[in-house]
């Protein structure tokens, strides 16, 4: 299963994502959409999973909830918008990351992108970084990456371009 990660979108999508996306099997977006119409378009191209974060309005609250827990390949997913990261998570997700086992641990919020094992909770931290324009971001990222017999692999950071370029 492959998959296409974004976060932080804050309402504007690149036009581009949609070709990086291409041979993706769902969208996953972490947080921040920034309205339905953001929403509504990536779910035309693939199936979506979405995580509404702190930017967003009633409706996509309602559409998306705050935590999504799922299990793709075999492999035990949770997506949030704001947790932190590697070691200082928000106490609330790091008591979650050490009483429910977890191999791959998504948020956004903090518009950079980072991924790392984290030995102490025993999972993978994914952070897609920021794919909208507004932020302190400098650069727009996006990740790609596949699930297969329950192991994460083939990830790609994309590059998008200069937050306030195309």
């Amino acid at each position: 299963m492959r998959i296409g990660l974004l976060s932080d979108t804050h309402g504007w999508l690149d036009p581009r994502i949609q070709e990086h996306f291409a041979e993706c099997d769902a969208i996953w977006h972490a947080g921040d959409i920034g309205g339905n119409g953001v929403a509504e378009e990536l779910a035309r191209w693939k199936p979506l999973i979405a995580v509404h974060g702190n930017i967003d309005d009633g409706r996509t609250r309602v559409a998306y909830p705050e935590h999504q827990r799922s299990t793709a390949e075999g492999v035990r997913v949770w997506m949030t918008h704001i947790g932190g990261k590697p070691p200082r998570y928000s106490p609330p997700v790091l008591n979650e990351l050490r009483t429910t086992p977890t191999d791959l641990f998504i948020c956004g919020h903090s518009h950079i992108c980072s991924v790392q094992f984290d030995a102490k909770v025993n999972c993978l931290y994914m952070n897609p970084g920021a794919a909208g324009r507004h932020g302190w971001h400098q650069v727009r990222t996006i990740l790609r990456f596949s699930l297969e017999a329950a192991k994460i692999k083939d990830l790609e950071v994309i590059e998008l371009g200069k937050r306030g370029a195309l």
